[in-house]
């Protein structure tokens, strides 16, 4: 994919981004909803050191917006993309909190006015994406007009994207994680700064779909991933190590590589909102070696 941009890349719709890091490293990503407590220093030299290619920001140190954060103003930013370009790792994209689904005006306009801040923010980090949910189906309305709204909203902020080298991508979260309405949520946005972020765990735990089945119906719409893995635990799930549940996390990969997706591999641990499961200098250089040996399974390496 060298011989094209990433502008050219976004603006002719492709489902795929190049993933290309230092020589020698894997398209492996981890979000930082993992690693709560670390600092941006922190976070960068557990990702150098680990050969990880990118990371996914989703909040440095509980601040979730982070627009707010220090790294990220005016004064510091520029520094903080030598410190990345310094060890030649990328910013996979951001994880916003703004929510498709709402419908009352007020808390509508703050949801859009996070995601275009976000995408500000994204186009002057160089990162490829926002993430942002559809989230909820609100339960005195009918399932259609949600649908219709997160549509809706998902155009707006992909009008707002265009020439910025940034999509939105809708992450299969909450109530939206079944291929048929993430596919009609799909089709009714499509444009080129629209895209999908697959979490395959929610679609399979969630969803209770077969990854080959998802990947079938969606699987021209993915720009990005989620993996974890869980197994059951009382009426829910545990988040475990990879490899150690029950998520069939290397068909996925399997899935993934053979259909050509040339995207991250992004390990999203959920730390920061399950504060009992295994630290991330344990969980991050885990995955890391797990999904090395998935990769080489599935034909992908450095």
């Amino acid at each position: 994919m060298s011989e094209i941009t990433r502008r050219e890349f976004v603006e002719f719709g492709m489902t795929i981004l190049p993933a290309m890091g230092k020589a020698g490293r894997l398209p492996i990503a981890f979000s930082t909803l993992g690693c709560p407590k670390w600092d941006w220093k922190t976070i960068l030299q557990h990702a150098s050191r680990l050969s990880y290619a990118a990371i996914e920001l989703r909040g440095i140190q509980g601040e979730m917006d982070l627009t707010r954060r220090p790294e990220f103003s005016a004064a510091r930013i520029k520094q903080s993309l030598r410190e990345l370009e310094g060890l030649e790792l990328r910013i996979s994209d951001l994880g916003a909190s703004a929510r498709m689904h709402e419908f009352e005006p007020s808390k509508r306009a703050l949801q859009l006015e996070e995601g275009k801040r976000f995408i500000d923010l994204a186009h002057r980090l160089l990162a490829p994406y926002v993430r942002v949910f559809g989230d909820k189906i609100v339960p005195e309305q009918p399932k259609q007009a949600t649908v219709d709204r997160i549509i809706a909203g998902l155009r707006e902020l992909g009008e707002y994207a265009k020439g910025s080298d940034v999509a939105v991508i809708l992450e299969s979260h909450g109530d939206f994680t079944d291929s048929p309405t993430l596919l009609e949520i799909m089709k009714g946005a499509e444009m080129p700064t629209v895209g999908l972020l697959w979490d395959a765990h929610h679609t399979a735990v969630a969803g209770k779909e077969n990854p080959a089945h998802t990947f079938r119906e969606i699987g021209r719409y993915v720009r990005h991933t989620h993996l974890k893995d869980s197994k059951p635990e009382g009426d829910g799930v545990r988040y475990v190590l990879t490899g150690k549940g029950t998520v069939p996390v290397r068909e996925t990969v399997r899935l993934l590589a053979a259909g050509g997706y040339r995207g991250y591999y992004c390990f999203e641990w959920e730390k920061a909102w399950h504060p009992e499961i295994d630290e991330p200098e344990v969980a991050i250089p885990h995955f890391a070696h797990v999904i090395r040996e998935y990769l080489s399974e599935a034909g992908i390496t450095g």
